[in-house]
């Protein structure tokens, strides 16, 4: 057996199951190069499996260059089969990273470059949301835009090449603190100490409770870009929901491969959440349809998804549309539960930092004044869209992350 050449994995599975999706979005998010054949569509999936003796085997298969396979792995053994860097090989640093997305990657580069010792820890792929975006077309320096896997490469490798140890994935169960130090208990059941913290962990999109859809997310209900099933979805009539810039970039993207794609939408305008160089791109892409003032009320389908019911939110007319793909961009909330109360939050979740601190009457240990990047407890500082009022932008939350670490180094200055 061999691989296509360029090729790290070939993924053997059926297209509507989870578990595929998974190890797909995985795969793609950590930009390792793979093939994915359909047991239902391509012969070359049977003769494969055949020819590994693994005929019955529980899928999906992963097989790897070397020519290993694994049946039914999940996305921690699979990383591991791969030597993906998933463990921490210290056990003290001076700074602590959780989250990978911009922020997280800005204040790695500089925490690196700066001469502290640093680890990134991040439980997907770095890049967070930004790096499965298509096209970011207003970030500074790029005018003909750049895709948010480009970004995510270029700022990973220029993070490792200051001795910043980039642990993915891995997930941070739990903060724990001793004192000064922070310590982060890992899901791979290690610890790590920190002297400071930056919470960089960004945004989830929220799971719909809307009938039918978690029962079919991954196998057509999707959230976020996915674009590992954007080829899947070619000739195909592809359902956006959502109106912010995330929506619109996916949008853009998926309609490169199907024959329509249709946003739906509460709002009356797009513009009222998206940028308007978005809004004028989709409004000249003859294949993009708007379906404003709707929601999504049912997702139909046994196996997989086979329709998507609408109503309209003035008249309440309910439509069916058929269709085996939807893309969810609705909602977003911070992933917080791994701080265990230690930081102030607001109603929402989002971390309060700075004046908000003392503005919210959250108890503050020392005479002066929080920065305006720290949380409630000293030395711990929020970067990115987890922080309470940030513009959720990626050049946004480039310069929080590269200011967090300036005023991590006024924190140890204190704390020698």
């Amino acid at each position: 057996m061999t691989q296509d050449a360029g090729t790290t994995v070939t993924l053997i599975g059926h297209r509507w199951a989870r578990h595929s999706h998974a190890l797909k979005d995985f795969l793609g998010g950590n930009r390792v190069a793979y093939r994915w054949l359909d047991v239902d569509r391509a012969h070359a999936a049977g003769v494969l499996l055949e020819q590994l003796n693994m005929g019955s085997a529980a899928l999906p298969v992963a097989v790897l260059a070397d020519g290993v396979a694994l049946a039914d792995p999940s996305v921690e053994q699979l990383a591991e089969a791969l030597g993906m860097h998933a463990h921490t090989s210290e056990r003290a640093y001076d700074l602590a990273i959780v989250g990978g997305g911009p922020a997280g990657l800005a204040a790695a580069v500089y925490g690196g470059s700066e001469g502290l010792s640093t680890v990134l820890i991040e439980r997907h792929a770095t890049g967070g949301q930004a790096g499965t975006s298509s096209r970011i077309e207003n970030y500074l320096g790029f005018p003909e835009g750049i895709s948010g896997a480009d970004l995510a490469d270029r700022a990973t490798v220029q993070a490792e090449k200051f001795d910043v140890e980039i642990v993915a994935p891995q997930t941070v169960d739990r903060l724990d603190l001793d004192g000064a130090y922070k310590v982060l208990h890992l899901g791979d059941g290690s610890s790590i100490t920190a002297r400071s913290l930056i919470i960089a962990t960004g945004l989830s999109y929220k799971h719909l409770h809307t009938p039918g859809l978690e029962r079919l997310a991954g196998a057509g209900v999707y959230y976020g870009a996915a674009t590992t099933e954007a080829r899947a979805a070619e000739g195909e009539h592809v359902y956006v929901v959502g109106s912010a810039n995330s929506a619109g970039q996916g949008a853009m993207y998926f309609s490169r491969f199907a024959a329509r794609v249709t946003i739906i939408f509460r709002g009356a305008e797009l513009n009222e959440h998206m940028s308007q160089y978005l809004v004028d791109q989709i409004s000249a892409r003859p294949n993009i349809d708007l379906m404003p003032e709707s929601h999504v009320i049912e997702a139909l389908g046994d196996r997989h998804l086979t329709a998507v019911r609408t109503e309209q939110v003035e008249t309440g007319q309910v439509s069916e549309h058929a269709t085996e793909f939807l893309f969810v961009f609705v909602g977003a909330e911070p992933r917080i539960d791994w701080l265990c109360g230690h930081v102030a939050v607001d109603a929402h979740g989002y971390v309060l930092c700075g004046p908000d601190v003392l503005s919210a009457e959250a108890s503050w240990p020392l005479q002066r004044q929080p920065f305006h990047l720290e949380t409630s407890v000293p030395g711990i500082f929020a970067a990115g869209d987890a922080r309470h009022g940030s513009i959720r932008r990626v050049a946004g939350a480039v310069g929080e992350g590269s200011t967090a670490v300036q005023l991590v180094h006024r924190y140890l200055a204190e704390h020698p």
